[in-house]
């Protein structure tokens, strides 16, 4: 059978899976990179941390050299020019407008959750933007419902859906419940080079695409003035017809906090390689305290993972996760990424360049493991070890020319792999990102 939604793009079809639902397939060769499909949100909500700093529609910082514009209806919601403004009115603003404070400054908001407060604002634009519409709160009158309502209820189903502002003609309760019992699950992280700045609800990637902890895609968001956030998803490896597409509902670097995710969230148990590798290792050790051993540990990472290749050899190929030994099964415990992570950082901010430049490279030996090869965050680290780079040998010290000169090949091909990683990706997000600042180091080092 040939579902609506599938038949409208020449990338994906649904095909009956062994296991779950459904699943989305390749309809011909996908080269990595290719957009295999791009779909408005069907309703999306910033963050509340980026109130105030983004338009509240579209969700992009204010062009240089304007201000945000609050609407002088409710003070709560601020826009980016009246385009935006008015685009969101038509949307769902103006059923909300004069009682979205009363109802974010009642007691039962107040009580909620954050992530609840979340879904009860995301719920609230949904429903005010169904009412307007010529049948109300019919699924005949809005594909997105139609697809939202085909989607499989959360496993948390039986907790009540959170308060929100009357509208007229006020839902049928059960519809209100069924919308909800799909929000926690089918909620979508919105994010700007990796910073997430919203959530949104994207019913066909929901209805199109399984999850893996090792996906051959990913999503992106493009921000446009005067328009809703839009969902991209795109390949992150060549992908072959008839090749089942996924992409990722959670971080596959949450080695063991995302089995519980999946069945307290997503109410499945995930079989990708990586999942039955951790599977089978059981208990994750917890990794050594003493900076000796860690520095063994880091060692033999980078060894097994063969890091210096990666970044010196253009034919990498990366190590399956199931042949990791049994001494490495440490790296899994989520403690061990975090304290490299932070370990980068703070060392990069405090000018430490030789702690830096070790606890960067073990760090991408870890992300080249845990993450496909062409996975956004793997290009971000690259893409700072660089930054880290030049600001030792140019701006924070003050070496000689002769090491200058020496620094400018290592920092170069790190620009490189960062190119060709964050490259499959492509632009997205806010302007001005990372592929933007690729260039100017480029530019730089050519001075």
């Amino acid at each position: 059978m040939q579902h609506s939604w599938s038949a409208r793009t020449d990338t994906v079809e649904v095909k009956p899976h062994p296991t779950a639902r459904d699943q989305a397939v390749a309809k011909r060769n996908l080269p990595k990179g290719s957009s295999i499909l791009a779909v408005p949100s069907f309703t999306s909500a910033l963050l509340f941390s980026e109130k105030g700093h983004r338009c509240d529609h579209c969700f992009r910082f204010p062009k240089e050299g304007s201000y945000l514009k609050k609407c002088t209806g409710c003070t709560a919601y601020w826009y980016c020019d009246t385009q935006c403004q008015n685009a969101q009115w038509q949307l769902h603003h103006k059923r909300l407008c004069k009682k979205i404070n009363q109802f974010t400054s009642s007691a039962a908001f107040q009580g909620l959750k954050e992530h609840d407060k979340m879904d009860a604002i995301l719920l609230s634009h949904l429903l005010s933007y169904l009412s307007t519409l010529a049948e109300p709160y019919s699924a005949g009158q809005s594909e997105g419902l139609e697809i939202f309502l085909s989607l499989l209820p959360g496993s948390s189903s039986a907790v009540g859906p959170p308060p929100v502002p009357a509208v007229n003609p006020p839902p049928n309760q059960e519809l209100v419940a069924a919308l909800f019992e799909r929000f926690g699950n089918n909620n979508f992280t919105v994010h700007s080079h990796l910073n997430s700045i919203g959530h949104g609800i994207f019913p066909l990637a929901s209805r199109l695409f399984n999850h893996s902890c090792t996906p051959n895609a990913a999503a992106k968001y493009i921000l446009s003035s005067s328009n809703t956030v839009t969902m991209h998803v795109f390949a992150l490896s060549d992908i072959a017809a008839g090749e089942e597409i996924c992409i990722p509902y959670v971080d596959p670097a949450l080695t063991q906090t995302r089995h519980q995710i999946f069945q307290i969230t997503y109410g499945f148990s995930c079989n990708c390689p990586s999942c039955k590798f951790l599977n089978s290792i059981g208990h994750v050790p917890t990794p050594p305290t003493d900076s000796d051993q860690l520095k063994d540990v880091a060692e033999k990472l980078r060894s097994f993972v063969q890091v210096d290749n990666y970044l010196q050899s253009d034919d990498y190929r990366s190590r399956p996760i199931k042949e990791t030994p049994s001494q490495l099964h440490c790296v899994f415990h989520e403690t061990f990424m975090k304290g490299l992570s932070e370990r980068f950082s703070d060392a990069s901010h405090e000018s430490d360049f030789d702690t830096a430049a070790d606890t960067g490279v073990t760090l991408l030996a870890l992300y080249l493991l845990v993450y496909p090869i062409n996975y956004p965050q793997i290009g971000m680290h690259l893409l700072e070890m660089a930054k880290t780079h030049w600001n030792h040998s140019f701006v924070l010290s003050d070496l000689p020319e002769e090491k200058k000169a020496h620094a400018k090949p290592e920092i170069s091909r790190l620009l490189v792999l960062a190119r060709r990683v964050l490259g499959v990706m492509g632009t997205e997000g806010d302007a001005d990102g990372p592929l933007e600042e690729i260039s100017i180091l480029e530019n730089l080092l050519r001075t």
